[in-house]
């Protein structure tokens, strides 16, 4: 059975269960219990979802349903404190074609409700929309399976009896979206991957530039993946990456998934930052980047959002663009305690040829950082110009 294909069925199938009267807990476990079943017994002849004639099953998503429908229906007879639901549950549909309605896009409303945190939205999304199991997530994110349990059971109850009477927030969708992207690669599931998956399954449900603007950002992002590592596994910074692995269908999809959102001349966040993207994206060498193009979108950027993790990323292009000590002014009128800021410190020092502040400020920006992979990068640079300078 398509793993794929299943997981991409997997909202249509909870939703038609919701619209029937499940509440939305009860309906994502039974749709998990029957994407089970269909791995398991790989429905092709004799399945409920052919009446046990003997065919092939022809629709996969009606199968769903109807075993999706049953494993709810068993939880629910079981369940003697919902007993006074029966007489609404209890006469089973007809198999037959699944409805075409699609409800997907509730669904990613739902799974980023305002009431739930960031964590419990990505991992309410991956199982509900992304159709992945509480394993598969749990391995994503380094944490145990029963952690993980507990954290989609509580998130599931959050939302249970939510009614769409308003609509949605789709930056909230889109930030949860963007979270998952950012979650990378670990365990057996390829959050990268799996957040454009979600994202296109989005844009099609909805025409939203912003959507289109996170679609590109990701392309292009996720264009320049293998080159980020080096066969050791350390970090390869942007301007020393070879350009030669960058997967160029990728970046010419989102360039081109980009244009057609500014054209609509409705700028957001993720419009901007994909339109920075796309300009490194389009520099045939790190000599020959439009920094000053990407300090005015940075210049959007920040006007639009206000964040100053923004505009410290800007004070690295006004670096780039009018100089090092133009950079180090603008990053001097930030905050110090900012994530990045004193490794951004540390490389505009480089810049200006101050090797001994500089190689401190990247031996300090080791001890803060959160990962290992950028700390054993910074580690590195603050050795290369301490041996520099001794040299």
């Amino acid at each position: 059975m398509d793993e794929a294909l299943l997981r991409s069925l997997t909202p249509s199938v909870l939703g038609i269960l919701v619209r029937r009267g499940a509440d939305f807990a009860a309906a994502e476990d039974a749709v998990q219990d029957a994407l089970v079943e269909a791995v398991r017994v790989r429905p092709a002849a004799g399945s409920p979802g052919s009446a046990g004639t003997g065919e092939p099953v022809r629709d996969l998503k009606g199968w769903l349903v109807t075993v999706a429908w049953r494993r709810f229906l068993d939880a629910t007879r079981a369940d003697t404190a919902r007993r006074r639901r029966e007489d609404l549950l209890d006469e089973e549909p007809a198999p037959g074609p699944a409805s075409s309605v699609d409800d997907t896009l509730q669904l990613y409303f739902l799974c980023a409700h305002p009431s739930l945190t960031p964590s419990s939205a990505v991992a309410l999304t991956l199982r509900a929309v992304g159709g992945l199991t509480t394993r598969q997530i749990a391995r994503a994110y380094l944490v145990p399976e029963a952690t993980m349990a507990q954290r989609i059971s509580r998130a599931k109850r959050t939302v249970c009896g939510v009614r769409f009477d308003r609509p949605g927030d789709v930056a909230t969708v889109l930030r949860v979206l963007y979270l998952v992207f950012n979650e990378g690669y670990s365990g057996d599931v390829d959050l990268a991957a799996e957040a454009i998956r979600l994202t296109r399954q989005l844009a099609a449900a909805i025409d939203h530039p912003e959507v289109a603007g996170l679609l590109a950002l990701m392309l292009l992002h996720h264009a320049r993946r293998a080159a980020r590592t080096a066969p050791d596994g350390s970090l390869v910074p942007l301007a020393e990456q070879d350009r030669g692995r960058w997967d160029t269908g990728a970046i010419a999809e989102g360039v081109g998934i980009l244009q057609a959102a500014l054209a609509r001349d409705r700028l957001g966040e993720f419009q901007a930052q994909a339109a920075i993207a796309a300009l490194h994206a389009d520099a045939p060498t790190a000599g020959e980047t439009d920094w000053v193009q990407i300090v005015e979108w940075y210049d959007e950027l920040a006007r639009l959002t206000g964040s100053p993790v923004v505009r410290l990323n800007r004070a690295v292009a006004v670096g780039e663009a009018d100089g090092p000590r133009a950079g180090l002014a603008a990053l001097a009128a930030l905050d110090g305690s900012l994530p990045r800021y004193t490794a951004v410190a540390a490389y505009l020092r480089e810049r200006d040829g101050d090797l001994a502040t500089a190689a401190r400020l990247y031996a300090e920006a080791a001890r803060e950082a959160s990962n290992l992979a950028e700390r054993d990068h910074l580690t590195r640079q603050a050795a290369r110009l301490n041996a520099r300078r001794s040299s």
